[in-house]
Formats: C-alpha cells, structure tokens, sequence
C-alpha cells in the first residue's frame, strides 16, 4: 500500500518552496539560530573528549610531545576542514532530493536517476540506515555522560553520582519525547548560541599559554605525526574522528533549514568556536601537561568549572534531543521507502510535519542507551565504541553521490571519479583506523547496524515474497468487473473505499466482502497509496482519479517519504474537486492478515520466524493512514509465506 519506488528523477539542486516542503516561512536570520540549535549539537559537544581522547593514546606511549600534540590538532582541524567544510557543506548540500538530505533521501534521488530499484543502490542505502541507528544509541550515552564526568572536577565526592545522574537525565530525555518537542526546541538555538560563545571564548583565553599551537593549521604536521607513528598515529586517526561526528546531521536535516542557513552557521560561526576551542585546549596541553586528563573543562577558570559542566550537560541534551529525533525521522522514511513495517506514528505538533514520535523506537532507543551507559560506565570507555557507524554512513554517502555526480549532475567520468576518490580515500582511512577499536568496544555499533540490516532486508524479502504471492492468487479488477455485472450482486446503499497495495487487482477485502457478505455497495473506490521517490509531494498532485467502471473508480494518492499518508484529507481534497464522497455514508474496507510460516518458505526459517514476528509489531491500517475507526470494517485472512 505505501510501496513505490519508481517515480520521475529529481534534479540536484532543486528549490522547492516552503509550501511543498512543508514549513513555515521564515527569516534566515531566524534559519540560521534553528540549525545551531538543532543541527550542530552533535558535532559542537565533540570537544568535551574529542582532543582527550586523540591524546590519551600518546599518554599511553609516553610521548606526550609538542609533536604529537601539534600533529592532534593539526588532524582535527583537517577533519574540520576537508570532510565537513568541503565534503559536506560545500558539495553534499547541493545533492538534495528537492531540498532533502540524508542517506535514505540520497538513495531515493540515486534510485530516481537509475529509473528504478537497483540492488547495489539498495543496499548501500540500507547498509547507511543501518549504521545510523547504532549512531542514535551512541552518541546521547557519550554525550552526557562526558558532561556530566565535568562533576568530577568540580569536587571528587560526586564521582559516584556521576552514572546515576547521567542515567536520570537519559531516562527524562527519552520519557518526554511522547509530549513533543517544539516549545523546547524554541531554545535550542540560543542555548547552543551561548555555549560556542562560551567555548570558542575559553579557547581563545588559553591560546596565549603556547602560541606556537598555532602551527597545527599547517597540514603537513599532521600528516608527518600519523606516518611517523605507524600504529599508534593511526589509533590517534581514529579518536581524531570523534571531532566530526555530527556531520551527517547537518546533510541530513537540510529539509529541515535549507541550505544556505547551515553553510552559514557553519562557516560563520560553529567552525570559529570549535577551532578556536581545540586550540585552547592544545596550548594549555603545552604549558601544563597534566591538564591532558580532561582539557576541555580545565579551560574553564575554577569559578567557571560548575557553570560549564551544566551548560555542557543541557548542550549534550540538544545534542541528544537531535538524534533522537533524527532517527524518528529516518524510521519513517523508512517505513515510506517499504523498509519496515507500518509503526504507529503520533504527531506531536499541528503545525510542524515533522514533529513526531514513534513509541516502539523510543523504547528501543532507551534500552539501548541504558545498557550502553551500564555497561561502559565511563565516556572514554564508550569513545572505543564511537565512530564505527558514523565513518561507515559517510563512506556509504559519498559512493551514492558518486551516482548523482554522474548521472543528474552529468559530471564528465574524470572530475566524478576525481572528487568523489579525495572524498572516499579520507572517509576509507577513517574507518580503517575505527575499525582497529572493535576489540574495545567497536563491535557494538557493528552489531546494531548488522541487526538493523537483517531485519529491513528480512522486511523486504518478505513482503517482496508475499505480494507475488498474493498477487499469483489474485483475480484483476478490469476482469471482475465484468464479472459482477454479470452476477449483479446485492447493492447496498453509499460509497465502499477498498484499500489496495496493488491497483491492478482486486483487493483481498473486497473479494471477502462479495464472497461472504453477498453484498457490492452502490459506489465503490479503490484506494491505492504510493510513496514517491521524492521527500514531499505538492498538495496539488496529491491524487490521480481513473474511472474503471459506472460505479467503480481508482484513486492513487502520492505522498512523499518524508510526509505520513493521511487519507482523510486527501479524500477531501477530492471531494473538493468534484469527487462524490460523504464520510457519513462512506465505508473503509480493510484487509487485515496475519501471516503464519511456511514449510514452503523460500526464506531460511528464522528469516520466516523474524518475518512473522515483524508483521505483528505493524501498526493497524486505521491508525497509520488515520481513518476514522468508527467507519471502518476489517476482513481478517490467514496467510503464509
């Protein structure tokens, strides 16, 4: 019913207008605050381990040099530099599917330029999904737990509250999601405004400590650290990692802002403070080495260390807030896209599209944080479990883009190869030197994205399966017709709506109707949603009507995979456009199946096991498309594999 994936290719670059994606007009100045508050938390909380952990390595080695110090940051400030600057808010924002980012949006425009499903396209794009739900767990456990280990230094009586305070504050994170989050998200923009101002600030205030850290804006003395090190530069490549994380946020919530406010924050304003933070932090390391063991808090004067560690909790809250929120998006594009099952989805704002809440991923989300923090226990510990799913969803982006460079940018084979290998070879090194923390932690993120994998690929083996399956037994509506009017079945009186996953045969509740009711309302409708390979369509093409027969009609509804199909609506609009509908004389038919194994499954039988465990947790067709219950009538059917 919500799976389509052919559709027109859509343009890099495109502009869409605030009515068709969605939102409200609004200042650039009031777009740029927004995407600080929302799209940078991640990547702006970096600095409260990113240099400690980089460093902890040469501390372990015992060759805490200027060079290696200098080579860090020279390191980061490249990641900064080269993969954000250039590879993501240069180049990637201008591969948007009509305004839209993120590795599924990307895989949807790649799938457009082909002409339809390609298996390789496919799976990258699941494989990119995948990894960022190991991303969503991560990243809000080494966020407050590194802000709130700030207590530590402020006096070491509170060290043993520090997991319990971190787990409080995690479990009211995730409790608070069902209520929205709209009013807070009014303030994340200035709260995050005040805490680049604070760090950049601090930073700035200790770069008179080591001037000469200056030099580390040359790249040659990163590159000289990490081949002059063997190993143990490449274990520093790694943790340097951790400083960009956060980057696939702000590709991903492009839909969110636009693009030329992210570049703007960005360029204007996030990338100052955090570079001139990490240079703070390197020239205390300088003059006082034994600040290495928390740098980023020991900028602070000690009048300062307690408002900063709570000014840096509520930012890894934001931080947190935004991922969390990021994955219910990603979850429902892949719902649109067919990649999992209809889950009940509640809009928690009725002005924002966006604003929504799934419950079965908010309890999983905190499951999996809860353990995470349980049972690393310290943000250093987790760091080894960091950046895995982060370098794997970046490598899969860019070898996407290389499609849309190719194939809608019509890019000559030369420049495509060219700029899309600088892009690949730095994301490569990245993960290769993540890939050495798998032993440490590494293989958590590795395990959830296999999972996460398994079970879209499980979802739509299955379905695939099924709807031939169901389509081999199935009668065409241009042949029944025909038939009924032959037949001429009892009429009752108004209009039956038959929802369909397939518009050219009859659906399985109408045939249940006819066989067991002996009854064909006067009027009936087919009703057939389709998911556009496209983040929203224009209210205008919201529907196509065909008439098949006197008293049969055909509807597709387009929706994009950013948008939740609500039928009522749609029927409205029809209406106003001339369609006959009466929601008071009006019944929605729906088939309701449960599936059961096969013997004869073409799938293994845990797959057949897994498969059937995935349909129970689908949301009712009711809720999904939000149909009135009280005119609704389900026809059950038992099926297998």
């Amino acid at each position: 019913m919500t799976k389509s994936m052919d559709s027109e290719a859509a343009n890099s670059g495109s502009v869409i207008s605030d009515d068709e994606r969605g939102h409200p007009k609004a200042s650039s100045a009031a777009m740029i605050l927004g995407s600080i508050g929302v799209v940078y938390g991640d990547i702006g909380t970096s600095p409260l381990y990113a240099l400690r952990e980089s460093l902890s390595h040469a501390v372990k080695a015992d060759i805490l040099t200027e060079e290696a110090v200098l080579g860090a940051i020279s390191l980061l400030i490249f990641a900064l530099v080269f993969t954000v600057t250039l590879k993501y808010v240069v180049f990637l924002t201008r591969a948007d599917n009509r305004g839209e980012g993120g590795t599924l949006s990307l895989m949807a425009l790649a799938e457009s330029s082909l002409g339809g499903r390609s298996v390789t396209i496919f799976l990258l794009g699941v494989a990119g999904a995948a990894l960022f739900s190991g991303d969503a767990i991560i990243t809000p456990a080494i966020s407050v737990l590194s802000a709130v280990e700030g207590l530590e230094l402020v006096t070491h009586r509170l060290s043993e509250y520090v997991l319990p305070i971190a787990l409080t504050i995690l479990i009211t994170l995730f409790w608070v999601q069902s209520y929205g989050t709209a009013r807070v998200a009014a303030l994340f923009g200035p709260i995050m405004v005040v805490f680049f101002l604070v760090i950049g600030g601090l930073g700035a205030m200790h770069i008179p400590d080591a001037p000469q850290v200056l030099w580390a804006f040359d790249p040659r003395l990163g590159a000289t650290f990490l081949l002059n090190n063997g190993w143990l530069g490449f274990a520093i490549l790694g943790s340097v990692f951790l400083g960009v994380t956060g980057a696939e946020a702000l590709y991903a919530d492009m839909g969110h802002f636009g693009r030329f406010p992210i570049q703007a924050a960005w360029l204007g304003f996030v990338l100052p403070a955090l570079l001139l933070n990490y240079l703070g932090q390197g020239a205390m390391i300088l003059s006082r080495p034994e600040t290495v063991d928390n740098p980023f808090f020991l900028l602070a004067p000690d009048w300062a260390l307690f408002p900063l560690v709570i000014l840096s909790t509520v930012a890894t809250v934001i931080a947190s807030q935004a991922v969390i929120t990021g994955a219910f998006s990603i979850v429902r594009q892949a719902i649109q896209l067919g990649l999992l099952p209809r889950l009940e989805i509640t809009h928690t704002s009725e002005v924002q599209e966006g604003q929504i809440y799934i419950a079965r991923v908010n309890r999983l989300l905190l499951l999996g944080v809860l353990l995470l923090v349980i049972a690393f226990r310290s943000s250093s510990a987790l760091a080894s479990a960091y950046g895995i799913a982060v370098t794997g969803t970046m490598v899969v982006t860019t070898a996407l883009a290389f499609v849309v460079v190719r194939r809608i940018w019509k890019w000559p084979l030369w420049l495509s190869v060219g700029v899309i290998a600088s892009f690949l070879v730095v994301d490569l090194a990245f993960l290769a030197a993540n890939l050495m923390k798998i032993v440490d932690g590494g293989w958590v993120p590795l395990a959830l994205g296999v999972c996460s994998m398994l079970v879209m690929w499980t979802w739509v083996r299955g379905t695939k399966l099924l709807t031939e399956k169901t389509h081999r037994d199935s009668i065409p509506i241009m042949e029944l017709i025909p038939m009924l009017e032959k037949s001429k079945p009892m009429r009752a009186p108004g209009t039956a709506i038959f929802l369909t996953n397939d518009p050219n045969v009859a659906p399985t509740a109408l045939m249940h109707n006819i066989k067991h009711n002996k009854v064909l309302h006067e009027r009936v409708l087919i009703l057939y949603v389709r998911t556009e390979n496209r983040p929203r369509v224009p209210v205008e093409k919201r529907f196509e009507m065909r008439k098949l027969s006197d008293d049969f009609d055909l509807a597709v509804l387009h929706y994009g995979f950013m948008e939740s199909p609500r039928v009522p609506a749609a029927l409205a609009q029809m209406r106003k456009s001339g369609y006959k509908y009466d929601i008071m004389t009006t019944s929605f038919f729906l088939g309701r199946r449960t599936v059961k194994e096969s013997p004869a499954s073409e799938m293994p039988p845990w797959q057949d096991k897994l498969y059937v465990a995935l349909t129970k947790q689908a949301a009712n067709a009711t809720d999904f498309f939000s149909i009135p219950s009280d005119r609704v009538v389900e026809l059950g059917a038992q099926v297998t594999i």
